[in-house]
């Protein structure tokens, strides 16, 4: 007999055990009664029809089975390469969409249902595709780890929204504590006085919630279903038949059991049922108590019945609390003479005292024992059955709590007699934190284990409503993850959650927690950055203080090379209300500042531009989509090509300037009104942009001038005949070399005409460099004082910066000149040069070295030595005798 709960044989063909559960439908055996096998060898048509109707069923089903092997291999081929975290991962979105759809106070408890919901979507999904075989076994194993962790997370957000519904809505400042303080009138019946204490006393509450949720998640594991298709049994069937037929008994032989089959006779003959029926009912056992376990009283009562041991559900009825309607005196729908059924047991007292005795006895199996332990409160049966899980261990402890203060109340206000409970029962009564100093040195490993996880924290923290201490210990968890890595982005989701849930509800009042709510919330942003989704991690971070969202976002912005990307990414930090000005600017002075790793490549070509130095021209924009940063895009630009200038990059410095829109006067007047409105920063940076605008088209002249004397037209070549002096050439040739020097005067003209205006041009370019308006050339126009933010803008160091740029360029330019004017042959004015230099209003001089200026006055000492052979004075005047 391989179950006590399979039914007599009762046909031919009998459907297997767990029918509808059996995955294997090829699998068609059958059982033949003997009287049956000796029919079907009796009769030849009978049984060859059926034989071979069943052989042809099952060629047919093993086909199928051929057919769905190779569906499975199709569905491995077909698996992603992630093992199915590509649907955990829709987490992120999905909790984003229920925070952002529920923006509410009011829709707080609304919030973590529909992330709960969002969970078991997941779960459901992961389960089908293992169902399915998508992956094979290491698909299967990642997907049943990552459903492990959801049920988790789902389990703890239904204790949340369960506790924090009785604590929000239900209870208030002016309820009683545990002890009942303001409990019913004297005299009502059991069941009124608990009524009104689960209204009053909202620590029993909790403790009911506590019971309620861990019976909700009880997972019965490998346990077969009790409810299975077979015939009802008679309790004890094989004893029975045993005792019924000592005489030619087939079974037991040897054995002696007990005599008498009421309920109490194994106990008092002290002899066992037949093996049978003792298997039978220790499976029994097991599954009422699983039921009671799950929250089911009604199926284990059902199981009771249903098996003939009727004496097992009345004792589970004997707990329920005594009231009898008939005393009062209105009830709706009685008539006057009608007696209403009384509910409970009014001898309950009797009844939880010998239920205490049996759950204390050593004489019954330990889930009986335990069974009973759970209706009188004996925690020593529960523990020695439920010893190896945490959620079991505190599921005995909170029951026997709820069963002690409600017996405390029953015998406190009702007025009659009640049977003493013993000692030992009463002693038992622990509180929350009790317990769970109790289950944190459990003996058993697993015990400890739990209780000491994150999940085992978090849930204990709940339950207790302790909010500081589990944000200490999820910042301790931060501390401790590893340096190159961090906590599980999904973990970190999860605390990031709860602590969004603690914030809203108003559970983190300090600044000390504030900040560690924050910080967590960080780690969750920084586990988003990764990911590379904007629209996350702006909303996240739009929940921080200032400056943190800032760093992030900024933090983010910098991993971020495409153009659309970065548009994508300021459009949803506008959207979640950051401070986009001042991230864009922390992001292009970060970059800007930052030393990034030397290219595989080495460094490029002369004239060429590094992808360090791209990446930095292009993190300019940033600061162009919004017209309001023209001024910060000013500022930043130019501290680009200060740097790019020193360096010798002039390339770089025009794709700087290029970065810049031409219209950005224009827009400065618009955002200011005029520009005498612009404040000092503004005022200096603009003028500090005009004058790279005057030394770029001095240099971009001086480079076209350079390329024009190197394009001097060629003079065209003598022939043979010319060159050896022969004059008898033809008339064709002498036409063909005359049209070539024609054509080579008319190109010379042309040239040294481009020359000539070049020439001016470059030389007014670079006198625009030396004479530039305003005090100078890179000199900040006078303003009435520094700006405010002085020190973070760095303005000493910026002034330094241009000084030595003006010693570096300024010589530069003169020397430009110089050659321009030199080749030109306008030597006067490389004399004039000389004044310029020496001007006091500009004090150009001032920018040379000893060196320098000694160059400077040779080369212009030749040019006066030109003019003297031209017949003028040293500065280029004619001489007047």
């Amino acid at each position: 007999m391989d179950s006590p709960f399979q039914p007599r044989r009762g046909g031919l063909l009998r459907p297997p055990l767990n029918s509808t559960g059996n995955s294997q439908a090829h699998n068609l055996s059958i059982t033949l009664l003997p009287e049956e096998h000796e029919m079907l060898k009796n009769s030849s048509a009978g049984a060859l029809g059926l034989l071979s109707r069943l052989q042809n069923r099952t060629a047919n089903v093993n086909d199928v089975s051929s057919v769905g092997g190779d569906t499975s291999v199709m569905l491995d081929s077909m698996d992603d390469a992630d093992r199915g975290r590509g649907k955990v991962d829709t987490l992120f979105a999905h909790f984003l969409e229920v925070l952002q759809s529920h923006s509410n106070d009011n829709e707080t408890l609304d919030v973590v249902q529909q992330l709960a919901q969002a969970c078991r979507q997941v779960v459901e999904q992961l389960q089908l595709e293992i169902e399915r075989g998508v992956g094979g076994a290491q698909g299967a194993k990642q997907r049943e780890t990552s459903i492990t962790w959801l049920k988790q997370e789902i389990n703890t957000w239904s204790l949340l929204h369960a506790l924090y519904y009785d604590r929000l809505l239900l209870q208030t400042d002016t309820q009683a504590d545990d002890e009942m303080q303001d409990g019913p009138m004297l005299g009502g019946s059991e069941k009124e006085v608990i009524q009104q204490l689960y209204s009053v006393n909202a620590h029993l509450r909790e403790y009911q919630l506590v019971v309620d949720w861990l019976e909700k998640c009880y997972e019965q594991g490998e346990q077969a279903s009790a409810f299975q298709s077979h015939d009802r049994m008679m309790a004890w069937e094989n004893t029975l038949f045993q005792l019924e037929n000592m005489q030619g008994a087939a079974f037991g032989r040897g054995r002696e059991i007990c005599k008498q089959l009421d309920p109490d006779a194994p106990v008092r003959e002290q002899k066992p049922l037949h093996a049978l029926d003792m298997e039978d009912n220790m499976r029994l056992g097991r599954a009422i108590f699983a039921a009671i376990r799950n929250g089911h009283l009604d199926e284990a009562l059902k199981l009771c019945k249903h098996y003939g041991q009727t004496w097992r559900a009345a004792i589970l009825e004997g707990w329920r609390l005594h009231e009898d309607p008939n005393y009062e005196q209105h009830v709706s729908g009685q008539t006057e003479n009608e007696k209403l059924p009384i509910e409970g047991n009014p001898r309950r007292d009797i009844w939880k005292r010998c239920a205490w005795m049996l759950a204390d006895s050593k004489k019954y199996d330990e889930y009986t024992r335990a069974t009973a332990g759970v209706f009188c409160g004996h925690l020593g049966a529960l523990k020695s059955l439920l010893h190896n899980n945490w959620h079991d261990l505190l599921w005995a402890y909170v029951k026997v709590q709820i069963d002690i203060r409600v017996e405390s109340e029953i015998r406190g206000c009702c007025l009659k007699r009640f049977q003493p409970m013993p000692e030992e029962y009463w002693n038992g009564k622990m509180t929350l934190e009790q317990i769970f100093d109790e289950l944190n040195v459990a003996k058993d490993v697993a015990v400890r284990d739990y209780a000491q996880s994150q999940l085992g924290v978090i849930q204990q923290h709940l339950i207790l409503d302790t909010c500081g201490e589990l944000l200490q210990h999820m910042c301790r968890w931060l501390d401790t993850a590893p340096k190159e890595s961090q906590l599980p982005a999904h973990q970190l989701r999860f605390m990031a959650h709860i602590v969004l849930f603690m914030r809203q509800i108003g559970r983190i009042e300090h600044q000390t927690q504030q900040q560690q709510a924050e910080r967590i919330i960080a780690a969750y942003v920084e586990a988003l950055i990764q990911r590379g989704e904007p629209q996350p991690v702006a909303y996240y971070a739009s929940g921080l203080p200032n400056k943190l969202q800032v760093q992030l976002y900024s933090k983010f912005l910098t991993q971020i090379e495409q153009k659309p990307a970065r548009e994508s990414a300021l459009e949803a930090a506008l959207q979640a209300g950051l401070d986009v000005e001042q991230i864009t600017r922390n992001t292009v002075e970060s970059i800007r500042l930052g030393n990034s790793a030397p290219s595989a490549m080495g460094e490029p070509h002369t004239g060429e531009i590094s992808a360090m130095d791209k990446r930095k021209i292009q993190s300019l924009e940033y600061l162009l989509h919004l017209v309001e940063q023209r001024g910060e895009l000013l500022w930043q630009a130019n501290a680009m090509m200060r740097l790019y200038l020193a360096s010798n990059k002039i390339e770089c410095v025009r794709q700087v300037f290029a970065m810049v829109p031409g219209d950005v006067i224009n827009q400065l007047v618009k955002i200011y009104g005029a520009l005498d409105n612009l404040p000092p920063r503004e005022e200096c940076s603009l003028k500090e942009y005009l004058c790279y605008n005057v030394y770029l088209s001095g240099v971009d002249s001086f480079n076209e001038w350079t390329r024009l004397q190197q394009t001097r037209p060629q003079a065209p070549q003598q022939s043979a005949s010319q060159q050896s002096g022969y004059s008898q050439d033809n008339f064709t040739e002498r036409m063909n070399a005359e049209h070539k020097k024609q054509t080579y005067r008319t190109e010379l003209s042309r040239w040294e005409q481009k020359v000539k205006e070049q020439a001016k041009a470059t030389t007014d370019a670079l006198f625009n460099v030396l004479l530039f308006p305003e005090k100078g050339w890179l000199i900040d126009p006078f303003i009435a004082k520094e700006p405010e933010n002085a020190a973070l803008l760095h303005w000493e160091h910026r002034q330094l910066q241009m000084e030595k740029l003006r010693s570096i360029c300024l010589p530069e330019i003169a020397l430009l000149l110089h050659e321009v004017m030199l080749k030109s042959e306008d030597y006067a004015g490389c004399v004039r040069l000389a004044d310029e230099i020496a001007d006091e209003r500009r004090q150009l001089y001032k920018v040379y070295t000893k060196h320098k200026l000694a160059e400077l006055l040779t080369k212009i000492a030749d040019a006066s030595l030109l003019l003297l052979n031209n017949k003028l004075d040293p500065w280029g005047y004619p001489i007047t005798a």
